[in-house]
């Protein structure tokens, strides 16, 4: 098995934390350069504008609020910075900051990176939580190109 680039697709918790652990150790026993992800997903706020006869909120110009994606770019740098700090040492890292959804920007990074393993954390979300917010990991399992390693976190008894 060879693997020369190592994708870790990281948030500000610590699920990604200890998979970053993980996937930088095995860049160390492969001698990998790591690619390190953060995902800015958009935020949508509700119209806070109706229409006062039918009641219907009026229709944005979809053009995101500057201010707001500057705040976001500023925070994922931040994340990524951070986790690079911590636990990179010598190896080489290039960091990676998509817009969109979280799991197919994973995907896209890992391709634009020709990664040959991808290394996520899983929040381990079940029943309606899972139904209501996704699951990524099991999104970026089912369609990566590559090997995917699915970091759970052991909550310690």
């Amino acid at each position: 098995m060879k693997i020369h680039r190592i994708l870790i697709g990281i948030d500000d918790s610590r699920f990604s934390d200890n998979a970053a652990g993980y996937g930088f150790d095995i860049a160390r026993i492969y001698g990998a350069e790591v690619g390190l992800v953060n995902i800015i997903e958009p935020i949508i706020f509700p119209s806070s504008s109706a229409d006062t006869i039918t009641g219907a909120g009026f229709e944005t110009t979809g053009v995101p609020d500057t201010e707001l994606i500057n705040a976001q770019t500023e925070s994922a740098e931040n994340i990524l910075e951070h986790i690079a700090k911590k636990f990179a040492g010598e190896l080489k890292v290039t960091p990676f900051t998509d817009y969109g959804s979280t799991a197919d920007g994973i995907l896209n990074c890992s391709k634009e990176f020709n990664a040959d393993l991808i290394v996520i954390g899983t929040h381990s979300r079940t029943g309606l939580d899972r139904l209501l917010m996704g699951s990524i990991a099991e999104h970026v399992v089912r369609h990566a190109d590559v090997p995917v390693l699915v970091v759970p976190l052991r909550e310690e008894s």
